[in-house]
């Protein structure tokens, strides 16, 4: 039998919708069950708990889109990268969408470990003069509250037009920095808030041009609509 490591199959997808709510487990079970209706040829481990061979990029948080994610798809044979591609695209939905398909090298890192940078944009609820970044951001890990310093995750500056909000973070091997835990400290700072009010309400596929762009007040606080990964790439 052909060892099915030389057969990786890299699958660029988009979640986006109302199926950007769905969890990382969630989303796995998803596409798990598309590859499965798609009939590919997928490898299984070994052991008392055999299961699909399928590794996923960087995982996002809940609410938060994404227009080119990855997941990374052992077979035991090798299916045409346009064949493999037609047949997902046929067991997708639209908002969880196979976009691409193409074998890589069986020794490639994971798509979470080649691609640590991850590029965001983010549509607010109005527009501000500037928006000013914190030193730190409070997070709780295994109950023990811990700050993150911005500057070690942000890659380069936040571009701010008019109400769209583009920027960068870099995932560590010892963690990262959550985009939406991020925008919602830069909301509460520049609302003056003691506390930080919810992030936002999720818009089912919100745009630019859909937003109200009037400049943000006391009685018009700032508020982020949506958040989408707009592309991932390794540290230059």
């Amino acid at each position: 039998m052909p060892d099915p490591s030389l057969f990786r199959l890299r699958v660029t997808f988009c979640k986006q919708g109302r199926l950007a709510l769905l969890s990382h487990l969630e989303l796995a079970r998803a596409l798990e069950r598309a590859v499965r209706r798609a009939r590919l040829p997928f490898a299984v481990s070994q052991g008392f708990s055999p299961h699909m061979k399928i590794a996923f990029g960087a995982a996002l948080p809940v609410g938060v889109g994404g227009t080119r994610e990855l997941f990374d798809l052992q077979m035991t044979r090798y299916v045409s990268p346009e064949r493999a591609l037609e047949a997902l695209q046929a067991a997708s939905v639209p908002d969880l969408m196979v976009k691409s398909c193409e074998y890589i090298d069986s020794h490639a890192l994971a798509a979470s470990a080649a691609f640590p940078v991850s590029a965001y944009r983010a549509l607010l609820s109005c527009a501000p003069a500037q928006l000013a970044v914190p030193e730190g951001v409070m997070v709780i890990r295994k109950k023990k509250e811990k700050v993150l310093r911005v500057a070690e995750f942000l890659v380069g500056d936040m571009e701010l037009t008019g109400a769209t909000l583009a920027f960068s973070l870099e995932s560590k091997p010892t963690g990262s920095l959550r985009p939406d835990v991020l925008l919602a400290a830069c909301c509460a700072q520049a609302n003056g808030d003691e506390e930080d009010r919810p992030l936002a309400l999720f818009v089912e596929n919100a745009e630019p041009t859909l937003i109200d762009a009037d400049a943000c007040g006391p009685d018009n606080p700032l508020r982020v609509i949506t958040i989408t990964r707009i592309g991932q790439r390794p540290v230059r």
